[in-house]
């Protein structure tokens, strides 16, 4: 008892001089894990493990990556000693840590393949699992999707073996992201709908819950269903700020207040910000969003420009958000355009671009684009640099009579059909 009370003081001085000398501190926590006095008893192990968490902190906050990764590999022997359960909790909580370091995707991969490969030599499955899906989000996040399903598909082959349904939630979650970020909705709702089926079956803590919210919200939003939407990022949005989570509830509240404006109701946002919730994450995320239900309301696309270009961190940094609210600049300016153009038959394109307060090329473009469409009736005589506006033909009715002729003959042969089996009869 007597070394780990010595242990206990060591970790006690190094977090009084952590924030004066960091690397006395440091140094302290070295000799508390892998001092020749140690010891290897029960507390001392304990006091190992609580030294272990504030030394992976301090690196991490002195930016210290390659001595994080490091550290993993000197841990190994003191592993051979600590039961496996902990050993895992260890391995999971120094990536976790690592991960919080910005500029280090590359280390990261590296830390987690080389921990891939020791959990395979020492049999220890459970731990390999957990750092393959931690391998399959940096994949993801570095835009690597081809390794990412590669690697997710295989780890969801093998844990479905094993029947561990809170880890083939994860998989699955991972899965319908994936596929989100390619485009695949089809796929993107099947392996979330595989989620929410494992996540009934069992448990789910708060912090997985609200992640299956937020990912159902969001290929809501992308068929436009912006109502049911709302629903699951309000769900995901109670949960997180229950787990005073604020990064990913601000994510969360932005979602909503992007869902109000999406459905035409720009006029809830200022209230829902106002609110008790919202509130709490005042900050330049909910400003820019304000910004955008201003420039909605008042339909004016050089507002909402305006608004993309001073809160683009905020707004087009975060790729759900972009698409979004690019989707609404391209319907700002149809519907800008439509109106500029309506009194027309025949209008110069710099005329429209200087009432719309646009460059001529991207209203150029825009009107080409509408005309295809179908959105109005017209031609661009590029020559003149003019718009000539043609008036809405008469709808053709021609191929509908066609159908409901064709429709009604069947009807009569199939009559005809059974008056003819019954006279045979």
């Amino acid at each position: 008892m007597s070394g780990a009370s010595e242990l206990v003081a060591k970790v006690a001085a190094a977090a009084e001089v952590e924030a004066v000398k960091p690397a006395e501190a440091v140094a302290l926590l070295r000799d508390v894990i892998f001092g020749a006095g140690s010891g290897s008893d029960a507390e001392s192990i304990k006091v190992k493990e609580q030294g272990i968490d504030k030394l992976a902190k301090l690196l991490a906050k002195l930016k210290d990556a390659p001595a994080l990764k490091l550290l993993l590999t000197e841990l190994r022997p003191l592993f051979a000693v600590v039961p496996k359960a902990k050993t895992a909790k260890i391995v999971r909580n120094i990536i976790d840590v690592f991960a919080t370091v910005p500029g280090f995707d590359q280390l990261q991969l590296e830390l987690c393949k080389e921990q891939v490969v020791w959990a395979k030599e020492e049999k220890r499955t459970f731990l390999r699992h957990r750092v393959e899906l931690r391998l399959s989000t940096l994949y993801l996040d570095m835009k690597s999707y081809q390794e990412a399903l590669k690697l997710i598909g295989a780890l969801g082959f093998e844990v479905k073996k094993l029947d561990d349904k809170l880890l083939l939630v994860d998989i699955h979650l991972l899965e319908s992201r994936i596929h989100y970020a390619l485009r695949n909705m089809p796929k993107g709702k099947a392996a979330l709908t595989a989620a929410r089926t494992n996540a009934n079956a069992i448990y789910v803590p708060p912090s997985v819950q609200c992640q299956i919210d937020l990912q159902s919200g969001i290929l809501h939003a992308e068929e436009k269903d912006y109502k049911t939407a709302f629903s699951y990022f309000f769900e995901g949005f109670e949960q997180l700020s229950n787990l005073e989570d604020a990064e990913r509830a601000v994510m969360a509240l932005k979602y909503m207040l992007m869902c109000k404006v999406m459905s035409n109701q720009a006029e809830d946002v200022a209230p829902l910000i106002s609110s008790k919730g919202g509130l709490k994450y005042q900050g330049e995320a909910l400003d820019a969003m304000k910004a955008v239900a201003a420039a909605y309301i008042a339909r004016s696309l050089k507002d909402l420009q305006g608004v993309l270009g001073n809160y683009k961190e905020q707004l087009g940094n975060d790729p759900i958000i972009a698409a979004h609210l690019g989707a609404l600049q391209d319907s700002l300016m149809e519907q800008n355009l439509l109106r500029v153009i309506e009194p027309f038959s025949q209008v110069e394109i710099a005329h429209v671009a200087k009432l719309i307060e646009l460059p001529v090329q991207d209203v150029e473009t825009k009107l080409s684009q509408m005309i295809l469409d179908g959105k109005f009736e017209g031609i661009l005589d590029q020559g003149e640099g003019c718009l000539i506006v043609y008036d809405d033909a008469a709808p053709n009715t021609m191929y509908k009579a066609t159908l409901e002729t064709i429709g009604n003959m069947d009807k009569v042969v199939d009559s005809l059909m059974i008056k003819s089996s019954k006279i045979v009869a």
